[in-house]
């Protein structure tokens, strides 16, 4: 007993320790950001809580709650480590969460192809929509369109794996499949074949070539975001100091780090540096600058290390009385130089020790003693910064050109050795943001996006992250400036009045478990990328998404709710060809017309639904044609219902399997081929791994034995003979 009550007493104590370091490591600021990597001149942005747009810039750093649109003719590429999303024309996209554990965007109207390059353990990249909440389970290549009106979504998965949450449903999409939904319960769709590619498209796939191409990737962590520019812009060589280098080909006479940009708050790291160049960013939020025999050089940090992102790797020069000497007299200023090989980087922003020590191990190679050493010490004054005394290094300007996100080349003032040496070095910048510092360099009055795109409600899997703005932080920010509000000041804040506030509808909670149904396929369509049927014959009510044990079958899939119809008499060629198609059926070769793209067959998974475990399987009747009269239910004529015979009992490959690995099920031959005539009306059956609708009776269908050539002359002469043929047909009547 004694020892029973140790173990529980152990066990709470520890589960109290977990939940302080939860809340502990929670507080931590997100390890990785997205990054505006490529954009055209129609590109506006607007940042977390704030209801402005401005013209966007190279190099932004994007976080949670930030958003983009796209004009006409508009294009932008948003990076982010694992993954790249490209906008099309005419696009808004909202950041709704984005930390090191989910990626989760909103896509209120246009076009995005977005390339999953890895995802690790645990990760999450959804997008949402108007119409679902679309998951991106694998690596691969996915295309999700919104139309204008936001009553559509269509998703194109050329390789990978997803999942689509409605209201009340889920539905699992493979590698070469195209859905078309609308609503937002995924009762009515349209399976589409897989489009050509158009040219954006083609420009995508061109940016994912160099990228897949990179000879950077050698050097650097996978998590570094933007090492790929690097290749086009500078030169890899070994240091016997440093290791590898990089250096870039061309920069300005008296170039430095960190000179050729600007300074801009970004919640919820502060002051963050935006480079002007192309290759700007990597160089800027990760590794170390050294300046080698009078060149400066880009050193990353470890390659087989997770990089943690960060602002600006920069040390300050000053403090709140440092004055600088212009034209006009003295003013206020703010200076610094970039950090070198094994120096230890001080976040104005409040972490972790964990956080802390992670953040320089991964940017750097560095004694862990000396880590531990400057972890809440505010005293760094006999510190010997190797970049500080090399001449052009640090960069000064007013406050005023900091403040307002002024290019820095333009305002930046020279200063002295002796002014250089004489002053103090800070981890912080002791400067207030004002409003101009979140919207960064960008001019003001960028293109505005139609008001209803971004007041579209959309579905989700998750509740978007909530942004108080920068109205309602900037009395505590001016009190304390330069310092950042910790997670727990912003959340005692309340919103301000105009904080736009995405509207997401988070789905059902029994819908949390990844779906193991397929949507139905639907009969093929002659013309490249045509829908399969129409809207008004997929109203199909989806079965729910329900956990079972592992290793369970699935019994249920989604019934359709249209009604079957009896097929019409086979014309005598149909009749011929019906009997040679039962005949190659029987040899394994069903005469089928091309169905749907395959769909690769999943593995058991142990979230599968069970129906009677114990009892045995019941297989649907022999199913068996009901003439009627020929010239009826054609298809283009009257109701369309129902895809045709041939591509209705052809056994579509990845779902065929699927059901094999449940219950094995005997080979069902395949019917006709639809003849060049004008196609007649077909069955109204489902495919051989759906179920037939609970109350409905599903149509019996047999095929005729095979015949030799003999029969088939007869069949067709009597076929010919009209009094004949009458007297056949009042026969099956009777």
């Amino acid at each position: 007993m004694r020892a029973q009550a140790f173990i529980r007493g152990f066990a709470f104590l520890a589960g109290l320790a977990m939940l302080a370091f939860s809340g502990w490591a929670s507080a931590d600021p997100p390890s990785r950001v997205g990054r505006l990597g490529y954009m055209t001149s129609a590109v506006s942005f607007s940042p977390a809580g704030e209801s402005d747009w401005v013209e966007a810039t190279i190099n932004r750093p994007l976080t949670t709650g930030d958003r983009l649109w796209t004009d006409t003719r508009g294009r932008a590429e948003i990076q982010l480590g694992g993954a790249m999303v490209r906008l099309h024309a005419d696009t808004g996209v909202s950041v709704l969460n984005l930390d090191d554990r989910i990626a989760q965007l909103q896509l209120t109207q246009g076009t995005l192809n977005v390339r999953v390059r890895r995802l690790a353990p645990g990760q999450v990249f959804e997008v949402d929509t108007p119409n679902l909440a679309f998951t991106l389970r694998e690596p691969g290549e996915y295309r999700i369109e919104v139309d204008p009106d936001g009553n559509a979504t269509t998703i194109i998965v050329r390789k990978g794996k997803g999942e689509a949450y409605g209201d009340g449903a889920a539905y699992a999409l493979d590698s070469r499949q195209a859905h078309r939904f609308t609503g937002t319960g995924l009762r009515e769709y349209e399976y589409v074949d897989t489009p050509r590619l158009d040219e954006f498209d083609r420009w995508s796939t061109g940016r994912d070539r160099a990228y897949d191409n990179s000879g950077s990737a050698r050097y650097v962590s996978p998590d570094v975001v933007g090492y790929e520019d690097l290749d086009a812009h500078g030169t890899w060589r070994e240091d016997p100091g440093y290791g590898n280098v990089w250096t870039p080909n061309r920069v300005a006479a008296g170039w430095a780090p960190y000179r050729d940009g600007h300074w801009t708050w970004i919640d919820p790291w502060g002051w963050t540096w935006v480079d002007d160049a192309p290759w700007g960013f990597a160089v800027s939020h990760y590794g170390r600058w050294a300046n080698v025999r009078g060149t400066w050089g880009w050193v990353p940090g470890p390659v087989r290390t997770r990089a943690y992102y960060a602002p600006a790797l920069v040390a300050f020069v000053g403090g709140d009385n440092f004055q600088l000497s212009i034209s006009s007299g003295s003013v206020g200023g703010v200076a610094w130089f970039p950090l070198a090989p094994r120096e230890v980087y001080r976040p104005s922003y409040a972490v972790s020790r964990g956080y802390y020590e992670k953040l320089n191990r991964s940017n750097t190679v560095i004694n862990n003693t000396v880590i531990n050493n400057t972890y809440n010490n505010t005293n760094i004054t006999n510190v010997v910064y190797a970049n500080r005394q090399v001449p052009g290094a640090v960069i000064a300007v007013p406050k005023a050109a900091f403040v307002q996100s002024q290019p820095v080349s333009r305002a930046r003032v020279p200063l002295s050795r002796a002014t250089i040496a004489s002053v103090p070095v800070a981890a912080i910048a002791p400067v207030a943001p004002t409003g101009r510092s979140m919207h960064g360099a960008g001019a003001a009055g960028g293109k505005q996006p139609p008001a209803r795109v971004f007041e579209r409600p959309v579905m989700g899997r998750e509740p978007p992250a909530a942004h108080v703005g920068f109205a309602a932080q900037q009395p505590q920010l001016a009190a304390k400036p330069g310092h950042p509000l910790d997670d727990a000041a912003r959340k005692e804040l309340k919103p301000a009045a105009v904080v736009p506030v995405p509207v997401v509808k988070v789905v059902a909670q029994k819908q949390e478990a990844a779906p193991i149904i397929r949507p139905p396929p639907m009969a093929p369509d002659p013309r490249p990328g045509a829908a399969r049927g129409k809207p008004d014959e997929r109203k199909v009510q989806p079965m729910p998404v329900i956990a079972g044990p592992p290793g369970a079958a699935m019994q249920g899939a989604a019934p359709s709710a249209a009604k079957s119809h009896a097929p019409a008499a086979p014309l005598p060629e149909e009749r011929r060809k019906s009997e040679q198609g039962a005949r190659e059926g029987q040899r394994g070769q069903a005469a089928a017309p091309p169905g749907p793209p395959p769909v690769k067959s999943p593995a058991p998974v142990a979230h599968q639904r069970v129906v009677a475990p114990s009892a045995p399987v019941a297989q649907p009747p022999e199913q068996r044609a009901k003439p009627e009269q020929r010239g009826h239910d054609q298809p283009g004529k009257g109701d369309q219902r129902g895809p045709p015979a041939a591509a209705s009992q052809a056994p579509h490959q990845g779902q065929a399997a699927v059901q094999s690995k449940a219950v094995p099920l005997p080979p069902v031959a395949a019917s006709a081929p639809v003849a060049a005539q004008p196609p007649v009306a077909a069955p109204k059956t489902l495919p051989p791994d759906l179920h037939t609708p609970r109350g409905a009776e599903p149509p019996e269908q047999k095929f005729r034995p095979s015949a030799d050539k003999q029969k088939d002359r007869k069949d067709e002469q009597d076929d010919s003979n009209p009094q004949k043929r009458g007297d056949e047909s009042r026969s099956r009547k009777d």
